[in-house]
Formats: C-alpha cells, structure tokens, sequence
C-alpha cells in the first residue's frame, strides 16, 4: 500500500516540505513524483492527481487525489491511527490541529518577506514590523504548547507530531533570514535544522540549480546554519568499498570519498545528495562507519 506524493523543488517548496514530513516521519510508504515548478511542466506532471493543481499532491494507493497540506494531513490521521501523527492526549491533539491550522491560513508576512530557501542563509535581512510581530505570535504559541504538552521531548507535543512538520518551513525561514527569536524559539528552529528527515530532505534539494535562482535576495550570503555536514567530495572512479548503491541497489557507476572511504552510487545524483550531507542517511553512513571500525 503505497502513496504517490507530487513534490515542487525541495530547496524552495515550502508546502512540499510539509507533505514530505508527513509521510517520512511516521513511516509511511510513499514514493516521490517530482513536479516542475520552474520549469513550465508543472500542469503536466501534476496530471495523474487531477483535479490537484498545487504541490504538494497525494494519490492514494486506490488512486484517490488529495490536495491541500491539511486534506492531506487528516486523511494520513485518518488512515491510520496507530501512527501517531497526532498528539494522543485528547487536548494536546486539539492544541496540535490548531496550530497546524494557523499555520495553514496565517502568517502572511513571513511567507511573503521571506520565501524558504535551504541552500545558504543571509546576512544583513531587516525584518519589517509586521514579520516582527508574526514573530511574536509564533513564540507564543510555540511557548504555550510546548509549557504545557511537551513534557518529555523536544518538539512542540514532546515527540514529533503533525504540528511540527506545519512549521518545519517556518524554522527554515527563521534560519535562512536570521530573524531574531528567543533561546526558547531559536532551540526549537535548531531541532528542525538537526533532524535527519529535514537533512536529508534539503541534501537532496542541493542537488538541483537554478539560473536564476527563485527569490534571490541582494544581500550577502552565509553557510547555511544547520549542522556542519561531514566533509565528502565526488571522485572520478572507484573501486568502492560497497558493490551496490545503497539506495537502489544497482551497481555503482559514480563515487565519492568520505572519511578516507570510497562509496559507489548508480548515478550523479544519488552520489551528490550523500555527498551533501553523508550523516543524513544512515545508508550511507553504515558503510563508512562499518569500514572505519574495522581499521
């Protein structure tokens, strides 16, 4: 029983984002269809979801369509109920569908100040007063539910739910602008910038560019401030100490070299997303570690 889920570009697709988390943090089965947003092949490539007109879109395994982030998120809730998508404290799931929902329809100044872009951060963005005071009403909210439902984990509800990945691409805009936040807030943007599923989910996305790039601000450039990711460089040719991909595979036809270790992938692409961040996926950084064990 597997979904389709149609995606826009990784780096700047916010509401992608979104339905991606859905299904990779609670364990899901899903695989990717990938729609053009830049490209002028987005009608197309959203055709087998009709009548979806928007990223991100799920089909069904029976091939229903369903669009909208929270379509989508209630019907995932809906299919099934031992994933824990929700909070299971009958109040805390209230709290939990209400901040998924203002998130949805709010926040107008945030998204539009400062679209989301994961591949650097800026230096120097001056938050106007109304992104300000979003600011403010995001961590007031985020402060009471956590004060109240989070005991015992990090995430707004304590461990992760569907409110979290509601504002995983808020955490991003908080990073990539350097909008001033409280410890409080700027530890919570921290824990998304750190989770496996967020890397990984961005290391792929560095592997497409654009000219020009979408929402291209003139301002200075900085890394982008998530974890540093272990050093990895794309190599001419192996031997590598895996004899298939670790993603699919097949046999390797491109490399890299990490930590003294030469890893084979079946394509540029699967090599160019581990190469951005080999620790977000624990394919790849079972090899190395696996081989620096032994040594």
């Amino acid at each position: 029983m597997t979904y389709t889920l149609f995606i826009g570009d990784r780096t700047y697709s916010s509401w992608s984002l979104r339905g991606w988390l859905m299904l990779e943090k609670f364990g899901l089965p899903y695989r990717i269809a990938e729609v053009g947003l830049y490209t002028g092949t987005m009608r197309r490539d959203l055709a087998p979801a009709a009548p979806a007109h928007l990223v991100p879109a799920l089909l069904t395994p029976e091939g229903e369509p369903i669009g909208d982030t929270m379509a989508i998120a209630e019907t995932l809730a809906e299919r099934h109920p031992g994933a824990g998508l929700w909070p299971e404290d009958v109040a805390a799931r209230m709290r939990a569908r209400w901040l998924a929902a203002e998130m949805h329809s709010g926040f107008p100044a945030l998204r539009s100040r400062c679209p989301m872009v994961l591949s650097h951060s800026y230096d120097g963005f001056l938050a106007p007063p109304e992104v300000l005071a979003e600011l403010d009403r995001l961590q007031a909210i985020w402060a009471e539910a956590h004060a109240r439902f989070g005991a015992g984990g990090p995430w707004l509800f304590g461990r992760y739910s569907l409110a979290d990945a509601f504002y995983a691409p808020v955490a991003a805009r908080i990073a990539a602008y350097g909008l001033p936040v409280g410890d409080a807030a700027a530890n919570y943007v921290a824990q998304h910038l750190a989770d496996p599923a967020f890397r990984r989910w961005r290391a792929e996305g560095m592997t497409v560019g654009y000219d020009p790039e979408p929402y291209a601000m003139d301002l200075p450039r900085l890394p982008w401030p998530g974890p540093e990711p272990v050093a990895a460089r794309a190599i001419a040719s192996g031997p590598s100490v895996n004899a298939a991909c670790p993603f699919s595979g097949q046999p390797p036809t491109h490399f890299l070299k990490t930590q003294g270790v030469v890893i084979g992938f079946c394509n540029a692409r699967c090599r160019d997303k581990a190469a951005n961040d080999p620790e977000a996926f624990p394919e790849v950084s079972a090899i190395y570690h696996s081989v620096t064990k032994q040594a």
